[in-house]
């Protein structure tokens, strides 16, 4: 699948300015436009570097969340919690983990309803691999530097917050 040819003017801007011309100017569209196009930019980056791995991004984020853990294992009700993803999410995220041989299921001893989801050798191994590849990357935001990342980061805090994402200090 080849790439898109690069439009000659930007199309974001455009739907803004007819915004304008039909609501008023309602800089919040722009905003929220850009963030979804970055959105789709950067998912198609990473995916693109994850998926020699057998990974997509939300697998990666599985894998780095289980290698965090101290026993490099986690009841799955904690992986959506820190993932903020629904339970069903999770599920299918580690069916194909599993399926792949990177991660493994045994019973939770704390918890006898509980699973956990725990990493496999062959999973540390294919998430030190691609977090390489992706840091090499920048994680698809190499046009920025440190100090700008930090400002995206302080930037998206405050909407975090709003939608209670994590209280806030």
């Amino acid at each position: 699948m080849s790439k898109p040819l690069s439009l000659p003017f930007d199309p974001i801007a455009r739907a803004d300015d007819l915004w304008k011309q039909r609501w008023g100017n309602v800089p919040s569209m722009s905003a929220i436009t850009s963030i979804m196009r970055a959105h789709q930019i950067l998912l198609g980056e990473v995916d693109a570097v994850v998926k020699p791995y057998g990974l997509t991004f939300a697998r990666y984020e599985a894998l780095v969340l289980l290698t965090f853990s101290k026993a490099g294992e986690l009841p799955m009700s904690k992986i959506g919690e820190r993932l903020m993803v629904h339970p069903t999410s999770v599920t299918n995220t580690v069916d194909r983990l599993v399926r792949s041989g990177l991660v493994d299921r045994r019973p939770n001893p704390n918890d006898g309803r509980g699973t956990l989801a725990v990493i496999t050798d062959k999973g540390r191994e294919v998430v030190e691999a691609a977090t390489r590849d992706l840091m090499a990357m920048d994680f698809g935001l190499g046009v920025y530097d440190a100090e700008e990342c930090a400002e995206i980061f302080a930037m998206l805090r405050p909407l975090r917050v709003a939608a209670r994402d994590f209280e806030d200090e």
